[in-house]
């Protein structure tokens, strides 16, 4: 244990104990302690925070990281792996002078805390001075002062040494006394390198100055990375006489091994709830359905039932459980889409008229979001009977909780309130801490972050419009920096978001914006037909595809795409390989972007922390038009030296290169717009990396 003297029997002359040294901007802190900060288990996550003092003298810091602890004990010191261990010193950080890091790693899910403590540290005050003067020509009497100094120091220390080092601090507080010996003599066994390690990681500190502690919610490695693929059961059924029909779970079943050997983990599904008969929508979001079409999923609620039940063409409960077990054999998990709107003839509409809002002329307000209407939606009020609500949505999520499901898809979170996320995501963790919550939010960036400090595991982002080289960078970047609380899935495409890039930028493009979303961020998703380069849009200037599977069945003939040449599952099954491969893919705060000499050319790279993996992507962004250029890495953020040179192996082409800082490339996007280099690095790579 340190050795010291605790800050509350230490007087400050403002009164104020705790405010003796100084610790400003640490980090990870969300909102200034108002909501946890968020990790994964087996995360290297960097504790940060400023430390001064005045005067000359030497001060230091570590960290206090605690796990969760069961209800009624105590939090134990713990070292950076979680386990107990020795005091968790903090170094410092280049280039400012006051800044210090500490990494820690969780081992295990929960709720952790960490606080950071500043100290005075009166060894490394002293081994500078004694420097300083014998390096000044100054002898034994100039010292004699600081050598009895160093000696009651050493005799601090020895107080609470351990048996098998108490002996070599006793020796040495002696020969700091004996004024038989030389000077240099005198001073060697305090200055031996075995002493001085174990002095660092048992100090003495004096005037301990105490941060508040902070919360780092850590959740399971899911909730930093994973590949999604999106679906929908219904278009999994037989075509008859040319006619789609309804398909069901067990159907439906059927794809699920074709989307595992694409090397997916999250099977994510639409609503599968009843649909709403009134009003339902008809192909291409017409107001004239037919007797046969199927409506749109996100209109839940009918006389079959609401959104506890299973829309009856797809199966029974007992039909989905299946699914969920069939998916768990096959490595992945699924994820349910969670959509708090309801049809008119939903069950709640009628059982609680007041969960709505009502017109002037008595009917009740459908969903708008101006020009767009939603004659088939109505808009929960959250405020006219909260308490009943609030208790029906958390019965909700229990009922697919308890059949299996452990992800929760969340459509349009921003449009309800954000005290009621924070209540019902919090409520499902005190129960179940490993569910994970998706925003699908695209909305102003103040809300996307907000709902991330709450609670949300991860958000959708607006990769799908972050086209050019310069708008994808700083979007990284931003990401990055925020990802002490909200993660990013990148879904390349969505039922409602065909982007233009993919609309006329041929098969290249897709290859394109799926190398960027799966190696920029550790979390990204595609929904189905994507591999098919399903491009039409339903009239010009829209995002929205033709015939949307939103509102009509959707079968696709996976087994002729692939036997014409004309699917991407082999090149998604390879970007998924890859990114399982390598550690560092599976990263997002250590996402740096290097310099290349063309506009069209984006380069950039991930590490591992604490390991020796590394990868470098370089992706041409035209998807016309060969693009050459010249990279000019940043070699500090790789852990390498500016003059080193590396091995690299391309794991989309093939082939071995050395490189060094600049390297020449030549990218043809109709043979391969990507390479994704694997780097030999030569050691483990530091983390954070050191500042160029």
């Amino acid at each position: 244990m340190p050795v010291g003297q605790d800050l509350d029997s230490v007087i400050g002359m403002t009164g104020r104990a705790d405010l003796r040294l100084g610790i400003t901007d640490v980090a990870p802190v969300v909102s200034c302690g108002s909501f946890s900060a968020r990790a994964v288990v087996g995360e290297h996550v960097p504790i940060t925070a400023t430390v001064f003092r005045e005067g000359h003298d030497a001060v230091a810091a570590n960290v206090v990281w605690s796990p969760p602890t069961e209800a009624g004990s105590a939090p134990a010191r713990t070292g950076p792996d979680g386990s107990p261990g020795p005091l968790n010193r903090m170094a410092k950080l280049p280039p400012e002078p006051d800044r210090w890091l500490a990494t820690v790693v969780p081992d295990r899910e929960g709720r952790w805390t960490f606080r950071v403590e500043a100290w005075s540290d009166p060894l490394a005050t002293w081994h500078h001075a004694v420097e300083v003067k014998v390096a000044a020509g100054q002898g034994p009497e100039d010292l004699a002062n600081d050598l009895e100094e160093g000696a009651r120091l050493l005799d601090r220390v020895a107080g609470e040494a351990d048996p098998e080092h108490k002996d070599a601090v006793l020796a040495a507080a002696a020969a700091l006394r004996d004024t038989s010996l030389e000077l240099t003599a005198r001073i060697a066994p305090a200055f031996a390198a075995s002493l001085q390690e174990y002095l660092h990681e048992h100090p003495v500190r004096e005037l301990v100055t105490r941060t508040p502690e902070y919360e780092v919610w850590v959740d399971r490695p899911r909730a930093l990375y994973g590949s999604w693929y999106e679906f929908f059961p219904r278009s999994e059924g037989p075509v008859v006489g040319g006619i789609a029909t309804h398909g069901t779970f067990a159907q439906a079943a059927e794809r699920l091994p074709a989307i595992a050997d694409m090397a997916f983990d999250v099977v994510y599904l639409p609503p599968i709830h009843p649909i709403g008969k009134v009003n339902r929508k008809g192909p291409n979001n017409t107001l004239t359905p037919g007797p046969d079409d199927v409506g749109s999923p996100w209109a839940i609620g009918s006389d079959e039932g609401g959104h506890d039940a299973v829309h009856p063409q797809l199966g029974t409960m007992e039909d989905f459980r299946a699914f969920v077990a069939r998916t768990r054999e096959l490595g992945m998990e699924v994820a349910l889409d969670f959509a708090l709107q309801a049809a008119p003839d939903h069950p709640w509409v009628a059982s609680h008229p007041e969960w709505f809002t009502t017109k002037p002329d008595g009917t009740i307000a459908y969903a708008e979001n101006p020009p767009k209407k939603y004659q088939d939606i109505y808009p929960i009020n959250f405020d006219n009977d909260p308490e009943g609500i609030y208790a029906e949505c958390l019965r909700v999520i229990r009922v697919w909780i308890d059949a299996g499901v452990k992800i929760f898809r969340v459509d349009n979170p921003h449009t309800k309130p954000l005290n009621f996320w924070h209540w019902l995501i919090w409520e499902v963790k005190k129960t179940d801490p490993d569910v994970l919550f998706l925003a699908e939010a695209f909305t102003r960036p103040a809300m996307m972050h907000q709902l991330a400090r709450i609670g949300y595991t991860q958000s959708y982002t607006y990769f799908t419009w972050r086209t050019e080289r310069g708008e994808l960078e700083d979007y990284g970047r931003e990401l990055a920096t925020n990802c002490h609380y909200m993660r990013p899935n990148f879904f390349v495409n969505t039922p409602d978001i065909l982007h233009e890039s993919l609309q006329f930028g041929g098969p290249p493009m897709f290859k394109i914006r799926a190398v960027l979303a799966s190696m920029m961020s550790p979390t990204w998703g595609v929904y189905s037909g994507f591999e098919l380069f399903e491009h039409v849009a339903v009239r010009p200037g829209s995002e929205e595809y033709l015939d949307s599977e939103k509102y009509q069945l959707r079968p696709r003939d996976w087994a002729a795409a692939e036997a014409s040449g004309r699917s991407l599952a082999h090149y998604l099954r390879r970007l998924n390989e890859i990114r399982r491969a390598h550690p560092a893919l599976q990263q997002l705060r250590t996402l740096h972007f290097h310099s290349v000499d063309n506009p069209n050319l984006i380069c950039f790279s991930k590490t591992d922390p604490g390991s020796q993996d590394a990868v470098v992507v370089v992706v041409n962004l035209s998807s016309h038009n060969t693009q050459i250029g010249t990279t000019a890495l940043d070699m500090p953020a790789l852990g390498l030296d500016w003059h080193e040179r590396f091995a690299v192996s391309d794991e989309i082409g093939g082939g071995h290169y050395d490189w060094g800082q600049f390297n020449y490339l030549e990218l043809d996007p109709y043979r391969e717009p990507a390479h994704v280099f694997s780097v030999s690095l030569p050691r483990p790579v530091r983390f954070p990396p050191p500042v160029s």
